[in-house]
């Protein structure tokens, strides 16, 4: 047990919860882990690692109390690690007769609550009345598949409190992960949407075999829009070159691991978004992070051409060829 942080539980079952877990069981050397499936549940404890993402990385599973009841989990831990798809969120949570406003709720989830229009720290506090303090993310340019390969990654950890940060913060780090806290929690989780879709764009730009001098334009274009709107969504005093804004913009508009932006590339290569879900087996953010981006503009009216561009494409199912030429004569 972290004396900071209490016992500490991951809530989710994919390639993020997985390397999460591993960097805090390699800490505290106790978690839990809540998993939606028994039948995973039986062949990790088996296998000694994740029977369906990041196989390579084995745990030692005596360190690891399972349970396919959220409730359960939530009554026996004190800090609660929420890494589900966006999507799934609140069908996770309609199982919840445990109330969560005492818990520390770390967010490490990229993306939006559909429907709700939230990002998950409002809607913990909203819906939950979770209070601000005991609400953190995580953010940072760390895919999933280089933590599990201990590559250096950075992470920032965002709360209110900046000792609850710090705190956390020291359960993550390691010879792999350097850490840093900061106060802009919804800044952070903002830029963690709209990363996903300008990856996306990146990707469709891709397909359609714009080359890497565009690329740096687009990504540039972006980090300018994504800047504009935190300024109003959140307007608060950040730097957003830091790396948990810029950097993870980077590294998702850039890397081959991103899914959001070889979901992108299949769409610029000619699949409808219903085939490239289909084939990619895995949740692209990114598509449903657009939509709820663009219901949340027309309240805020920032300029953004690169979201309603993405939107076009996937939601309005304007031609990519069309669309990306519009935005290339918008940029200079």
């Amino acid at each position: 047990m972290d004396r900071g942080c209490g016992k500490i539980a991951i809530i989710g079952g994919g390639s993020w919860a997985t390397a999460i877990a591993k960097i805090v069981v390699g800490h505290t050397h106790h978690i839990g882990w809540y998993m939606r499936r028994d039948d995973r549940i039986a062949d990790f404890r088996r296998m000694g690692h994740n029977p369906a993402y990041l196989t390579s990385v084995h745990f030692d599973t005596d360190e690891i109390f399972f349970s396919s009841d959220i409730n359960k989990v939530v009554e026996l831990y004190d800090t609660l690690v929420f890494v589900t798809p966006s999507p799934y969120l609140k069908n996770h949570l309609k199982k919840l007769r445990t109330r969560i406003r005492d818990k520390f709720i770390v967010t490490a989830i990229k993306g939006i609550v559909p429907d709700e229009n939230l990002v998950c720290s409002e809607y913990f506090h909203e819906v939950y009345d979770v209070p601000y303090e005991n609400l953190a993310c995580i953010g940072g340019p760390s895919h999933a598949e280089e933590v599990a390969l201990e590559r250096l990654s950075y992470l920032t950890v965002g709360c209110a409190d900046t000792d609850k940060a710090k705190a956390f913060t020291e359960v993550l780090a390691s010879n792999y992960i350097k850490t840093k806290t900061s106060s802009d929690v919804v800044g952070i989780e903002y830029s963690s949407v709209l990363k996903n879709v300008y990856a996306i764009a990146a990707g469709i730009c891709s397909g359609l075999k714009y080359g890497d001098n565009f690329l740096a334009v687009l990504l540039s274009n972006a980090v300018q829009e994504m800047s504009r709107f935190l300024s109003v969504i959140s307007p608060l005093e950040r730097n957003v070159y830091d790396s948990v804004y810029l950097g993870d913009l980077l590294v998702t508009g850039y890397s081959n691991f991103s899914r959001n932006r070889v979901f992108g590339t299949m769409i610029g290569k000619g699949y409808s978004v219903k085939s490239a879900q289909i084939e990619m087996e895995m949740i692209a953010e990114g598509f449903f992070g657009t939509k709820c981006m663009k219901e949340i503009n027309r309240r805020m009216h920032v300029n953004m051409p690169i979201l309603d561009a993405v939107y076009n494409i996937l939601y309005e199912r304007i031609s990519p060829q069309i669309e990306i030429k519009l935005l290339t004569d918008s940029f200079r």
